[in-house]
C-alpha cells in the first residue's frame, strides 16, 4: 500500500482485499470553508457535484456511478445538500484544472467537486477527485484512487469520508456496514436472522437462514467478526461469525442470559450477562484462554454491558435502585454508580466511540425514547421519541446513531414492523435506512481498515 497525504497530515489507507493504491494530489492549507457540526441544527452546505467525466463510456459510466454514490452520502449525513445538476451553468467536461468559479457562486455552491474515472488497459479503475471552495477560489484536498473496477462503490464511500473529514474536521462514516435481524413472519412465528449491508443499504446479504431465532449482534473491533446470540433448540449460545469466511463458532452455553454479549474496544474480551443461581450479573470472557470472570455482585438484576473505549470502564443498567437506571463502574475495581436521575427507566447504554457520551433508550409514560448523556449522567438530551424506539447503535466517528422504530399500529390496520433509522447528535436529522424487510437490532462496524 502507498501512504496518501491530505491537508498536510499522513494517513495509510490498507485494504488487503480490495488492494486499493491512493496517492494525493496538491491541497491548499489556508482553505477556510467549514461546517461546525457541535453546534445544534445546522444549515446544509451548498455542494455541487457534477458526474466524473471519463475518457470512454465504460470510464464514464463508473465516473457517474462515483458521483451519485458521493452526492447520496453527503446528502444522507444531513450537513451537505448537493444541487441539482439542471442548474450548472459551467459544463463538467470544461471544468478541467481549474473551474469557473463565478459560475458556480451565480447557483450558491459553496464548495465543488469533480472528478475523472479511466479503466486502464490492464482493467485498472483509476478514480480522482478534486474539492474546491468556491468563495475562497482554491482547492481543498485532491485525491486519486486504483482500485478494481467492482470496488467502485468503496471508492465513492472513501471520497465522502474524505470531503465530511475536510469540510467538518471530523472523521468520516460512510465506508462501513451495518448488521442487523432481519424479520418476518407473523407475529406468532417470527422468523430472526443475520443481515449485512453497507451504512446506505447497498450490497445487501443474508448470514444466517432463518432456522434458528437470532438476537442483537454486535461489531468486533477488528471488523471482520460478529457475535450474536443465538436459541438452538431453544437453549441459548453465544456465537462468533467470521464475515469474510462465512465459518461460525460456539463460544459456550449461557443459559439465562438476558442481554447478547459485546466485545471489549480492543476485541479481546466479551462483557456478558449471565443468569446464575437465579441472579443476573455482568460477567467477562477473555476470548483468548476462554476463562469467564464476574463483574458485578448484586442481588440486583445486572445487564446490557458496555466498556469505555479506553477499556478502563463499564456502564450497564441494574434495577438496584428499585427501577432501571444506569450505572458506571471500573472494570478492575468496581465501584458501580448510579448515573441515570431522569423520569422514568433508562435501558440499553452504550458507549461513544469517542467516549465522551454514553446513548441509551429510555422507557417513561408508555413511550420510547433515544438519547445521550455524559458519562457522569449530566447533558441529558433526548433525540426521538415513539411507540417504540430501540437498540442505539454509533456510527465509529460518534456524531451518528442507529436504532429501530416501531410505530403504534392504527385502529383497523396490521400493526407495522420495524425499521431501521438514523439520527445525528443535533436531533434534526433522521433518516429512514431502507432494507428489504422488516428489521431490528442494527450494529455499525468500524471503519473499514
Amino acid at each position: 500500500m502507498k501512504n496518501a497525504r491530505f491537508s498536510g497530515l499522513p494517513r495509510r489507507i490498507a485494504l488487503a482485499a480490495l488492494a486499493l493504491a491512493v496517492s494525493a494530489a496538491a491541497t491548499s492549507a489556508n482553505a477556510e470553508l467549514k461546517v461546525d457540526i457541535t453546534r445544534g441544527q445546522v444549515q446544509p452546505m451548498p455542494i455541487a457535484i457534477p458526474d466524473f467525466q471519463g475518457p470512454d463510456d465504460r470510464s464514464a459510466n463508473y465516473g457517474r456511478q462515483v458521483a451519485e454514490v458521493v452526492s447520496a452520502d453527503l446528502a444522507r449525513s444531513g450537513l451537505f445538500r448537493p444541487i441539482d445538476k439542471k442548474a450548472f451553468i459551467q459544463s463538467p467536461a470544461d471544468i478541467g484544472v481549474q473551474p469557473r468559479f463565478g459560475d458556480w457562486r451565480l447557483i450558491n455552491a459553496q464548495a465543488l467537486v469533480n472528478g475523472r474515472a479511466e479503466i486502464s488497459p490492464n482493467g485498472r479503475l483509476t478514480v480522482e477527485f478534486r474539492l474546491w471552495d468556491v468563495f475562497g477560489q482554491q482547492q481543498m484536498i485532491g485525491t486519486r484512487f486504483r482500485t478494481a473496477p467492482d470496488n467502485w462503490r468503496v471508492v465513492a464511500h472513501r471520497i465522502a469520508d474524505k470531503i465530511y473529514q475536510r469540510v467538518t474536521g471530523e472523521s468520516g462514516y460512510f465506508d462501513t456496514r451495518v448488521v442487523y435481524v432481519d424479520e418476518s413472519g407473523p407475529a406468532a412465528r417470527r422468523i430472526k436472522r443475520l443481515a449485512i449491508m453497507d451504512q446506505d443499504g447497498a450490497n445487501h446479504r443474508y448470514l444466517t437462514g432463518g432456522e434458528h431465532l437470532v438476537l442483537t449482534p454486535r461489531f468486533s473491533p477488528t471488523e471482520q467478526e460478529i457475535t450474536f446470540l443465538s436459541f438452538v433448540d431453544d437453549r441459548p449460545r453465544v456465537y462468533l461469525y467470521n464475515i469474510d469466511t462465512g465459518q461460525q463458532e460456539i463460544l459456550g452455553d449461557f443459559p439465562g442470559m438476558t442481554f447478547a454479549p459485546r466485545f471489549s474496544p480492543d476485541g479481546t474480551t466479551l462483557v456478558m450477562s449471565m443468569a446464575r443461581n437465579g441472579n443476573s450479573e455482568i460477567y467477562a470472557m477473555d476470548l483468548r484462554t476462554g476463562n469467564v470472570r464476574r463483574l458485578t455482585n448484586h442481588p440486583a438484576i445486572d445487564t446490557s454491558p458496555s466498556v469505555s473505549p479506553d477499556g478502563e470502564r463499564l456502564v450497564f443498567n441494574s434495577d438496584r435502585s428499585g427501577q432501571q437506571q444506569i450505572y458506571v463502574m471500573d472494570m478492575e475495581k468496581g465501584n458501580a454508580r448510579r448515573v441515570s436521575f431522569g423520569e422514568g427507566r433508562y435501558a440499553t447504554p452504550v458507549w461513544s466511540p469517542r467516549g465522551d457520551l454514553i446513548a441509551f433508550t429510555k422507557i417513561n409514560r408508555g413511550q420510547f425514547s433515544i438519547g445521550v448523556m455524559r458519562p457522569d449522567g449530566t447533558g441529558e438530551r433526548i433525540l426521538v421519541t415513539d411507540f417504540l424506539v430501540e437498540a442505539p447503535t454509533w456510527a465509529p466517528n460518534g456524531r451518528v446513531l442507529m436504532y429501530f422504530r416501531q410505530p403504534r399500529a392504527r385502529p383497523g390496520q396490521k400493526k407495522p414492523g420495524p425499521k431501521l433509522y438514523s439520527i445525528d447528535l443535533t436531533g434534526y436529522n433522521e433518516r429512514e435506512i431502507t432494507t428489504p424487510r422488516d428489521a431490528s437490532d442494527p450494529a455499525w462496524s468500524p471503519l473499514k481498515r
